[in-house]
């Protein structure tokens, strides 16, 4: 999607879903850990908008906060999470329970331990429809045999019958998507959806997912690690590090030109074709501890360009227009 369709998106209704100054901690021992700090971005309608960096950035609790799922030991602090211009936040779990399937949905990162082991496919696709729909249960699989249908997986009829070990990973996957996609939300949360899938499968769930996005008009929140899934499925971009987004902007714009010291190093970690024989770069050192963070800039301590001011916590700066960064170097280079 084009900047400019962006842009006229914007003007014409509000985000799918808008994030505002979400804060979220955990009671410990050592004192408040603040996992999520701060964090505004936005879903606008059929995007797919890209949340990534290394685990522990605090990106799955970001999920979690939108889905009303927060562990219990958790709290949110400040900020607010909408849905089409209304606050989830402070809503019963009744009322939560009505808006999870049928306006928000979610694609988790291991299909096998979210599936029921004891319940067949076709029945847990089909539960939606009862659930929401007060659909019997005739009419329920009827439902949950085109979804499958709508996700590819082979033989409909027959694999709705079956239980999830009968399941490869990637159809275990397509049974999850089937499921997210039965009501028609108009928002998706994937959360690492192709991790546990080898490349071939990989590709085929990216592309049934773009194909979701067309033909469903649904909007996307895709959480990965992986930057080469970034490039070939989202149109904006989110980079989340020790609970902080240090560089936001369109794909276009950040694969071009990354404003942040971070993202370039996940860049550079990146294998790509041309490099396939060298050498894999790493960043050197690991998150810091979300009750130890570093004075300033969070990344701070494994930034090769550290310099003075870096003890002070930049703002998000301009590097060009659709494209932030949270690094003084983006005001000292231009």
């Amino acid at each position: 999607m084009s900047a400019e369709a962006r842009g006229h998106r914007r003007q014409d209704r509000p985000p799918v879903l808008g994030i505002a100054g979400l804060t979220i901690e955990f009671a410990t021992r050592r004192g408040a850990a603040r996992v999520v700090d701060d964090v505004t971005l936005d879903v606008w309608p059929q995007e797919i908008v890209g949340l990534i960096g290394e685990s522990g950035s605090g990106k799955t609790m970001t999920a979690l906060a939108v889905l009303g799922l927060l562990p219990r030991t958790a709290r949110i602090t400040t900020g607010d999470i909408r849905l089409s211009g209304a606050s989830l936040l402070g809503l019963p779990e009744a009322q939560l329970r009505t808006i999870r399937g049928r306006q928000i949905a979610m694609i988790p990162q291991n299909p096998m331990s979210a599936l029921n082991p004891v319940l067949r496919v076709g029945a847990q696709v089909g539960e939606p429809y009862v659930l929401h729909r007060g659909a019997d249960w005739k009419t329920a699989l009827t439902q949950a045999v085109r979804r499958l249908a709508d996700v590819h997986l082979p033989l409909p009829d027959e694999r709705a019958s079956e239980y999830p070990h009968q399941f490869s990973g990637g159809m275990q996957q397509r049974a999850m998507t089937a499921m997210a996609i039965a009501l028609d939300p108009p928002l998706l949360v994937a959360d690492e959806p192709t991790t546990a899938l080898d490349v071939t499968i990989q590709a085929q769930i990216l592309r049934l997912l773009r194909e979701i996005r067309d033909e469903h008009h649904t909007s996307m929140l895709f959480i990965t690690h992986d930057l080469a899934v970034v490039a070939e499925m989202c149109d904006w971009v989110y980079v989340m590090y020790a609970g902080r987004i240090l560089e936001q902007g369109s794909v276009e714009r950040i694969f071009a030109r990354p404003g942040h010291p971070y993202t370039q190093a996940l860049l550079r970690a990146t294998p790509t074709g041309e490099a396939a024989q060298a050498e894999l770069i790493s960043i050197p050192g690991s998150i810091p501890s979300p009750v130890d963070l570093p004075r300033g800039c969070r990344f701070v301590d494994r930034c090769p360009y550290r310099f003075k001011h870096c003890d002070e916590e930049p703002p998000l700066l301009t590097v060009e227009a659709d494209h932030t960064a949270r690094c003084w170097l983006v005001e000292t280079h231009g």
